[in-house]
């Protein structure tokens, strides 16, 4: 690496070059507008950020959003006493604030563009093959992009995907308190494989989400793992104000195998707004010397471009797109892209849908349909079912045990905190071949009847 790169390295966590000039010099600069509500009785202090930067009335902007008055008001008495503290699992929330998808579902949408994998996979320039591993990686931020709150996975809850790009996806809740979530994915090309513990900062008009977690890819013709870690992402204005989302800080795919790195930047937003969505970066050899930088935006595309030892363009070199968003409906309610939508469907659903699947829950089936009242009413139903599943089984002396995975003796060390790793135990793969091998032909099934059921007693008692 050059002396210029090892510069940049040292202020950037292993940046270099001219992007990362660029992506620290954005660190100081600052972030978007901050306001305090002053012209609000009883909430002095509390500050509202406009994602555009603006300097119009700050108690007009905290107006704006989804919220009513009365609304407004009452949540803000609920919350304000867990200022500073993880809200994950500690408050009941109202589904105003809900999209009618789980967080499992939510994990499945990284899979959008997975062909960036098969692409990665039959890739034989190792540089290369971290520009689209690394891109696949960045494509999520468009669903995280959403404003909306995903429904907790009821404890045992799953969530099945096939029909798309040749992948079978399973999701499993394998915690409540702390949730947790554990998936596996499949297809000729890769495996996939991740662990995840959200963390949370509850910080008054806004909160910060830690990812902890751990995320292996493995690609099949050469071999070689890939593990991730991502940045953290902060909710903007809950209560006051447009509610929006910002993903900050270093994005580090690593390849296990052979020590290659790739680094990207997600800048925060600045003001005026300036800056939001952008990402720059680079590949990096195992001497971490820069081999091919990164640049775009992780809302609408990524491009990349050869670069010598100093991180500066080679001569003769082009900046190439490797990956643009696709069209998302117009006007959506929930901000949706049409593969969200298909996510929701039953058309990505496998034969004999699983009873746990999130597909099935009733207060996400009534979200989905506008009827709120009863949304709220089947959410609670849930959660005091869920509360009796937990008495029956420390009455019990029983532990929760997932069906297509287990804890491992593995202790990920994560920037946020250590994370128990769990595994995908295989049977998942000998439940549907013998689905799909049974010479019984099944009477067709309405799916959309099934009763959601992912309780592990029978017995418990339901409202």
């Amino acid at each position: 690496m050059g002396s210029k790169d090892q510069d940049l390295a040292a202020s950037s966590g292993g940046g270099g070059g001219f992007f990362s000039s660029i992506a620290a010099g954005v660190r100081s600069w600052g972030t978007a507008v901050h306001k305090s509500v002053n012209g609000l009785v009883g909430y002095e202090g509390l500050e509202v950020i406009n994602p555009d930067g603006g300097t119009d009335d700050a108690e007009a902007e905290a107006m704006k959003g989804r919220w009513k008055q009365e609304d407004r008001d009452s949540y803000w008495k609920m919350m304000n006493k867990y200022i500073g503290s993880d809200v994950t699992s500690l408050v009941t929330l109202p589904v105003i604030i809900f999209e009618p998808m789980s967080m499992l579902q939510k994990m499945a949408e990284l899979m959008e563009y997975c062909d960036l994998l098969d692409k990665a996979d039959e890739c034989e320039d190792p540089h290369m093959r971290m520009v689209y591993a690394s891109t696949w990686a960045l494509s999520a931020y468009l669903a995280y992009h959403r404003t909306w709150k995903p429904f907790n996975p009821i404890l045992g809850e799953t969530y099945e995907m096939v029909n798309h790009q040749g992948i079978t996806f399973i999701a499993e809740q394998v915690s409540h308190h702390p949730p947790m979530g554990v998936a596996h994915c499949e297809n000729d090309h890769f495996t996939y494989d991740i662990t995840s513990k959200l963390k949370t900062k509850f910080l008054g008009n806004s909160v910060e989400v830690y990812p902890v977690g751990r995320t292996r890819v493995t690609l099949k013709k050469s071999g070689v793992v890939l593990e991730l870690v991502p940045p953290l992402t902060k909710v903007n204005n809950l209560i006051f104000g447009r509610t929006w989302v910002d993903s900050f800080g270093e994005m580090v795919l690593t390849n296990l195998t052979t020590g290659d790195k790739a680094v990207l930047y997600f800048q925060p937003c600045g003001w005026f707004g300036a800056g939001r969505f952008e990402v720059d970066g680079y590949v990096y050899t195992a001497a971490e010397e820069p081999k091919i930088m990164m640049t775009g935006k992780w809302n609408k595309s990524m491009s990349y471009q050869p670069c010598d030892q100093e991180g500066d363009p080679l001569p003769g070199t082009e900046l190439k797109e490797v990956w643009k968003a696709a069209p998302a409906p117009p006007n959506d309610k929930y901000q949706y892209t049409y593969f969200a939508h298909k996510i929701n469907s039953f058309d990505t659903a496998p034969k004999k849908l699983l009873p746990s699947d999130s597909r099935l829950r009733p207060d996400r089936y009534a979200l989905e349909k506008g009827d709120m009242s009863k949304s709220g009413a089947h959410k609670s139903r849930l959660e005091e079912q869920q509360r009796a599943e937990k008495k029956i089984r420390d009455t019990k002396g029983e532990q929760f045990t997932p069906k297509w995975f287990k804890m491992t003796e593995d202790i990920s060390p994560t920037p946020w905190g250590d994370l128990e790793v769990y595994e995908y135990n295989g049977r998942y793969a000998e439940h549907r071949a013998a689905i799909d091998s049974s010479s019984v032909v099944a009477e067709e099934t309405d799916v959309s009847s099934i009763e959601f059921n992912p309780w592990q007693y029978g017995d418990s008692p339901s409202q």
